[in-house]
């Protein structure tokens, strides 16, 4: 079946309009159907025990101190500390049946009789179990006991210091700050349980889990995982038959001429974008250090291999988890992006021959802008988050404190005009074939893909830390998730099919054809799908059944990618060793299989929403996003940096064996880690979410348990073949900076293959 570039084009436009109006309507509900924060919750006798601007003002403390990346809320974040949300419901529960217990049978609840111990459980049940509306929440004796209560706990544990939860002194740094947190943090536990008006579930759809509160699987969580199952059956197949039946073509190597690295003229631009190569290396190491250490904070929470003890350093008081965590998470999203923007600079004079005037200074600029926003934005975290700035300062320079976003406003707006500098740039190197091709072709395309990462972005910055915080995480949601299903995955097609035409292994009339038909898969699939994060923030009930569809329908994108990655391998393999570009090959197949692993096949399990009401915020989502975004987006960022090194160093001087040797060991390290050691841990945590509830899945409880324990060593071996990747793969790089081949002089032209310039 042939289908023309000019009629994906139109699907593709048609896809982004539909998928605008669908996100658009859902932005207006967000606001309209957000749970309400109450002016005021009263006590029974009328007294105000917290209003709407403690819970605002708990908000801002819970972004400012970095909450967010120890513990998490609505089950988002990080999952080292507890989910405030589930442990506050939680406590609230336990609080309120001890209350009853003194005040009617002047004994604790513990000792009561099965019988008593029944009826009062009962009556809490249904006093949670009700609609949650109005400008007042009316609380009952025993509510009130156990809001107080929690406040206190709350001080306990996050003003004053709990080392055996991973907690440091002063991580909050007032006692009334700390209830305050514990005043939002409660408010999401109330409209976790209260019922929506007119509705017979909780605003969360029943989530957590929680049964003493009367929270349980909805009938709707049931049946969207029966229709996910059909919708996988039938997107399976169609997935196959499309694949079959669209004349899409395949990279050949026999009978082609595949230009030699000596071969290809270097410019100056291209120079200067290898620069960004050391500058990711550093970040990546930073970042997997880093995981070593959050790695091991889960066996000693106070302590890294009792060095504390022997040096006399607290190692949880100086660089505490929260922190460690937010960097580790910056630092990953920061080298990945910066690779990618180095490739995407690289590769215009390949397929042109020619470079703008000053393009090579231009690019050191955005490299010098882009090294002063890394440093300031991380900087700024440590400063934010240990109370260095004043009023409002903390949000725009230090630490805005939210999961992927963690950085302040200012270098936000930093990193979105690197993203504009770099169009522009791409664009200057592009604009010898953007005036020779459609609007649609191969160079246009890449334009599009990085275009949209930076429109997106801009979702970001549509909230303060006074907006309601499930209108907040709608919005981040757009960033986090459009981001990695969507833009990223239009960009990692676009840069593979640029890649193969500046081998010219394929033309860029056919690699343009096979990128659009991928990028209406992932456009169509992925941008509705980020409705998978509503079901349990406090969003209307209609992404139940739009997430549960577009999730699993995001599966057939990335089996397409994954067979494109196997045929990559086949022409790779057809050209022995006389193929020069089998290094970066190797991490693109190696991209498009961890992509179907850690997205597909992870992602698809814990997207059911059956599933995923008792997995949400647990260790297999952890095993989902290490093997998406590291496997998947690294190894493509690591195939480019490979790619542009074999362009750029002398030829006579030219060893891929550290390369290699980098590559195995980060395979084998994240298969190490992703299958032996996260993945068991998620499957028990999911076992004791279901049968014990899913406050007894987070807590520290369960983490100390011996095999949880035994599972948590047993990271190391993976871990510590990921380091040592990291360490081989930055010395090689610094290495080739020294072997690097002299560059054209701007006004030079280089000679460019006729499948290049002509095909269009």
């Amino acid at each position: 079946m042939q289908v023309s570039r000019q009629t994906l084009a139109k699907l593709l436009v048609a896809a982004f309009v539909i998928n605008l109006v669908v996100m658009g309507a859902g932005a207006a509900l967000a606001y309209e159907k957000a749970p309400p924060i109450p002016e005021r919750i009263a006590g029974p006798d009328g007294e105000t025990i917290a209003t709407a601007a403690d819970v605002q003002n708990g908000k801002e403390t819970f972004q400012k101190d970095g909450l967010m990346n120890h513990g998490s809320i609505l089950g988002n974040g990080a999952y080292y500390g507890v989910d405030y949300t589930a442990d506050t419901l939680d406590l609230k529960v336990q609080y309120m049946r001890q209350y009853h217990a003194r005040e009617e049978y002047g004994s604790d609840f513990d000792a009561l009789s099965a019988e008593r111990q029944a009826a009062i459980e009962t009556r809490v049940e249904q006093r949670l179990d009700r609609q949650g509306s109005g400008d007042v929440v009316e609380y009952s004796a025993a509510e009130v006991y156990a809001h107080q209560q929690i406040r206190e706990e709350y001080v306990e544990r996050y003003h004053e210091g709990s080392h055996e939860r991973g907690v440091p002194e002063g991580m909050i740094a007032s006692e009334d700050a700390a209830r305050d947190f514990a005043d939002f943090a409660l408010w999401t536990a109330w409209f976790s349980h209260a019922d929506r008006p007119a509705g017979d579930h909780s605003y969360t759809n029943e989530w957590p889990y929680a049964p003493g509160a009367g929270n349980d699987a909805t009938a709707a969580a049931m049946t969207w995982s029966v229709v996910a199952m059909v919708l996988l059956v039938a997107g399976a197949g169609a997935a196959v038959w499309l694949y079959r039946s669209i004349d899409l073509p395949e990279p050949e190597i026999e009978g082609i001429d595949v230009p030699a690295p000596d071969n290809v003229a270097l410019f100056p631009g291209q120079r200067a974008a290898t620069r960004f190569i050391p500058i990711a290396a550093g970040l990546f190491l930073g970042q997997v250090l880093l995981g070593g250490l959050l790695a091991h904070f889960y066996v000693e929470r106070a302590s890294f291999f009792g060095l504390g003890e022997l040096v006399g350093v607290n190692v949880l008081q100086w660089l505490p988890f929260a922190i460690a965590k937010t960097w580790h998470i910056d630092m990953g999203i920061l080298w990945i992006a910066t690779l990618w923007l180095g490739a995407g600079l690289f590769l215009p004079p390949l397929l042109t021959g020619h470079e703008p005037d000053r393009q090579g200074t231009l690019v050191n600029v955005l490299l010098g802008a882009l090294v002063v926003v890394v440093v300031g934005g991380l900087v700024g975290i440590w400063l934010g988050m240990q109370g260095f700035f004043e009023g409002d300062l903390w949000w725009w320079l230090g630490n805005e404190g939210l999961e992927y976003l963690e950085v302040g406003r200012v270098w936000q707006l930093g990193l979105l005009a690197g993203f504009l500098i770099w169009a522009g740039l791409a664009y200057r190197g592009f604009k010898p074939l953007l005036d020779d091709e459609p609007k649609y072709g191969l160079s246009h395309l890449i334009l599009y893909a990085g275009g949209s990462i930076a429109l997106l972005f801009t979702a970001g910055l549509l909230y303060t830390p006074k907006t309601n915080m499930a209108v907040t995480e709608f919005w981040r949601w757009w960033v986090v998730h459009m981001w990695v299903e969507g833009a990223f995955e239009f960009f990692i097609v676009a840069i593979v099919g640029i890649t193969l035409v500046s081998m010219n292994l394929l033309k860029r009339q056919s690699a343009a054809k096979a990128v659009m038909f991928e990028a209406l898969l992932v456009m169509g699939t992925g941008v509705i799908g980020v409705s998978h994060h509503y079901w349990w923030i406090g969003m209307p009930d209609i992404w139940v059944p739009l997430g549960s569809a577009f999730s699993t329908l995001e599966l057939v994108p990335l089996v397409f990618i994954l067979y494109e990655a196997i045929n990559e391998y086949r022409a790779m393999a057809t050209g022995g060793e006389s193929f020069p570009y089998t290094i970066p090959f190797m991490f693109i197949v190696a991209s498009g299989v961890w992509n179907f692993v850690g997205a597909g096949v992870l992602g698809f399990f814990i997207n059911l929403p059956l599933i995923n009401y008792y997995e949400h915020g647990t260790y297999l989502t952890v095993a989902h996003a290490h093997a998406a975004m590291f496997g998947a987006f690294g190894f493509l960022a690591l195939g480019m940096a490979s790619y542009m090194l074999r362009i750029s160093v002398d030829p006579s001087d030219w060893d891929g064996s550290w390369l290699r040797a980098a590559f195995w060991c980060w395979n084998v390290g994240l298969a190490l880690m992703v299958l032996v050691s996260v993945t068991p841990i998620g499957f028990l945590q999911l076992e004791v979410a279901f049968t014990e509830g899913y406050a007894a899945a987070r807590s520290v409880a369960f983490y100390e348990r011996p095999l949880v324990q035994l599972l948590f060593w047993a990271r190391m071996p993976g871990d510590a073949l990921i380091i040592l990747g990291t360490v081989i793969f930055t010395a090689d790089v610094l290495r080739k900076r020294f072997s690097l081949r002299s560059v054209l002089a701007d006004d030079d032209d280089a000679p460019v293959s006729d499948p290049v310039v002509s095909d269009d």
